[in-house]
């Protein structure tokens, strides 16, 4: 017999490890790849940060423009110039007199009342003498003691009971007119023959009546009847100051006129 023949086995498939240079080959594919998906991302980012920034500044445009619009409607409200007028020789008279002006506010009309009253005391413009006004939103004790014993109400109105005298001013900010504490420190006043001027937005709210000079802003959006207020207030401080030192002044100027000549 023949020799058999064997036949040899198959060898078995391995899995070869890949040699550093066969992925070296492969590399700059692979960055290509992930170039492309990560200067897809930085294109969608880039686009979604420009919406955004467009956006913002159209919020911020329009809101400067309504704004400017309620600050523009004032400009040409002739009576509103009058009744400023009227309030801010009122008050020049009364400290001429050797009376106050009390100013009085909540929440972002505290700082108003403060901020006026910081512009009578020091100065506006240029320098002058001091101006007689006080801000009743200042003395936490007397706020607090108060507002515990009688009620936040009467925070204002106590205060005007004990300081307050008949020949006074009292001016009071409220953006929607009804404050309690502003209608009862209000209702004091005129029961004390203080004089009464309100800063408040389109109706005047429960305060209007109570007021002998009303100012009220042409818009029922807080923030805009705010920076309305402030450009009345720097205003109403600017004519007080020249009806309470006009004599002064024509005295000094015509000091000036006879030494030149």
């Amino acid at each position: 017999m023949g020799k058999r023949l064997m036949s040899s086995p198959m060898p078995l498939l391995t899995r070869r490890k890949p040699s550093w240079k066969s992925c070296s080959m492969h590399l700059p594919i692979l960055r290509r790849f992930l170039g492309i998906l990560v200067y897809d991302d930085l294109c969608r980012a880039r686009l979604a940060l420009r919406s955004v920034e467009t956006a913002m500044s159209n919020l911020v445009r329009q809101k400067l423009l309504e704004g400017i619009n309620v600050i523009e409607a004032m400009a040409q409200n002739t009576t509103l110039h009058a009744i400023l007028n009227s309030a801010a020789e009122a008050t020049a008279a009364a400290l001429k007199s050797g009376h106050k002006l009390m100013v009085a506010g909540n929440g972002g009309s505290a700082a108003d009342a403060q901020h006026l009253v910081a512009e009578f005391v020091n100065r506006l413009v240029g320098d002058r003498p001091a101006m007689r006004a006080v801000a009743l939103t200042t003395d936490s004790c007397i706020l607090t003691s108060v507002g515990n014993d009688y009620g936040f109400e009467r925070i204002f109105a106590r205060q005007i009971e004990a300081i307050g005298q008949p020949g006074d001013v009292f001016l009071a900010i409220s953006t929607s007119g009804n404050s309690p504490n502003m209608l009862r420190a209000l209702e004091l006043s005129r029961q004390m023959g203080i004089e009464t001027i309100g800063l408040t937005g389109s109706t005047g709210g429960k305060m209007k009546p109570l007021c002998d000079y009303c100012l009220c802003i042409p818009s029922e959006v807080t923030m805009y009847i705010q920076q309305a207020h402030l450009a009345l207030e720097h205003i109403f401080c600017m004519i007080a100051e020249q009806r309470y030192f006009a004599e002064a002044q024509a005295v000094a100027a015509g000091r000036v006129a006879a030494a030149a000549s």
